[in-house]
């Protein structure tokens, strides 16, 4: 069988073809890595390479259509187009192979057609319609010592989310002709590693092996898709910002750890006690920014009970003198029960309090939901997320400096002494402390 295509992997695509070696030249070799013993070669010859199809148990099915841009070709008089190529967040606009001077309709050319019939197969309503769906292999030509041919880089598995005709200028033939052009969503492929194992397209392309048995072998994110179709994308979509965003079972401590009691004791300590927490959140805070090197001053807390997204108000100082500023810190304190999650809405809140040039803060005894991390990542948010598993962490090392590793003292002496007052000002004046 095959190997292997990784996600952002550069592939030596060789003329001679020869599937038995591993590596070219230093890379992995393209037609080692898509090799199915007695069929014919996987391609890359022309734009859209569609496998043939295949007669199976279940119904026809086309094992796999692997597509390639050529950057180099964009703008030119054989390719006017511009593909669009974004990884980062899942999404590819690929133009169709009609040009200039073809007769027929754009949808007869043999790429188009090949599309099309994709698009069909990936807007089928139903799980059985979409078992044997085909999937896309998308990668574009990239230069490699100083050779503009013969490499090419693995962009991701695909499924065509529209299709639609568009008229396009020909360039200097200074005519319009007519050509189709895909939004295609790039899968989550984390749970492979960035993997596509080529086991899976050989099984396709196998006519004894059913649609559901080769979905054994498709990757995770494939899956869900087939099961649930279209409203799965926003789940299943490839965004490098999840390679940032903690699982929530990863957020809490094991259970029946020191941490995991630890964490309910603290919960139980200060549920109820709002400004109690708050000036625990404070000090955490303070601890976390001070640790990382920053010059860090707590302010206090907000007296009112509807905040509106701030608690506890404190400045961080980057550098010195003329080298230096100072930047409004805005928290929010959330005690709640351990394993319970902060919505995307609940951090916008502190969000929306936010000026040019502050940062936000939010700390809880619970646990931040995927969406919520996934969200400011993905905007950008100016907000450090400290967790309730970070929060026992935070208490521990403060014990074990000061207080002989007794973590109750720990917790009573921020309480007792509690150093920052409770208030009404506005957060700028804290630049002014």
């Amino acid at each position: 069988m095959g190997g292997t295509l990784r996600v952002g992997e550069i592939l030596r695509y060789p003329v001679d073809k020869d599937p038995t070696v591993q590596r070219l030249d230093g890379y992995p070799n393209f037609y080692f890595a898509t090799h199915t013993p007695g069929h014919r070669r996987a391609l890359l010859e022309a734009g859209i390479n569609a496998m043939a199809h295949v007669r199976a148990s279940g119904g026809d099915r086309r094992p796999a259509v692997l597509i390639r841009s050529s950057p180099w070709k964009a703008g030119s008089e054989q390719t006017p187009w511009h593909d669009v190529f974004d990884l980062d967040n899942g999404h590819v606009r690929y133009f169709g192979d009609h040009k200039a001077g073809l007769s027929g309709l754009p949808g007869s050319t043999r790429g188009n057609a090949a599309l099309m019939d994709a698009f069909d197969d990936h807007q089928a309503p139903t799980p059985e319609g979409r078992a044997g769906a085909v999937p896309l292999l998308l990668f574009r030509a990239v230069s490699c010592n100083g050779k503009p041919k013969g490499y090419v880089e693995f962009c991701g598995l695909g499924i065509i989310e529209r299709a639609e005709r568009l008229v396009q200028w020909a360039g200097r033939e200074r005519t319009t002709f007519t050509n189709y052009v895909y939004d295609i969503a790039l899968i989550d492929l984390s749970a492979e590693d960035d993997t596509v194992d080529w086991d899976w397209i050989s099984a396709r392309r196998d006519p004894d092996t059913s649609h559901d048995e080769t979905l054994e072998l498709a990757p995770k994110a494939w899956r869900e898709w087939v099961r649930n179709g279209h409203a799965a994308l926003p789940r299943v979509r490839r965004r490098v910002a999840r390679a940032r965003v903690t699982k929530v079972r990863d957020q809490q401590p094991e259970p029946g750890s020191r941490e995991e009691a630890d964490l309910r004791l603290i919960h139980r300590h200060f549920d109820g006690r709002k400004h109690d927490f708050e000036g625990l959140a404070s000090a955490v805070a303070a601890r976390k920014f001070r640790h990382n090197g920053h010059g860090y001053l707590e302010g206090w807390l907000t007296r009112r009970s509807g905040d509106g997204g701030a608690d506890f108000v404190g400045r961080l100082d980057l550098g010195s003198g003329l080298a230096g500023t100072s930047l409004v810190v805005l928290g929010q304190a959330k005690c709640i029960l351990p394993g319970s999650t902060v919505s995307a809405e609940q951090i916008a809140r502190v969000v929306a309090r936010l000026r040019r040039g502050w940062l936000g803060v939010y700390v809880t005894t619970g646990v931040f939901s995927e969406a919520a991390q996934l969200e400011m990542v993905e905007d950008q948010y100016p907000i450090m997320l400290v967790n309730g598993r970070e929060i026992v962490r935070e208490l521990w090392a403060m014990a074990r400096e000061d207080h002989g590793g007794d973590l109750i003292a720990c917790i009573e002496h921020i309480v007792d002494q509690q150093t920052v007052d409770v208030t009404n000002r506005r957060p700028e004046e804290i630049l002014l402390a």
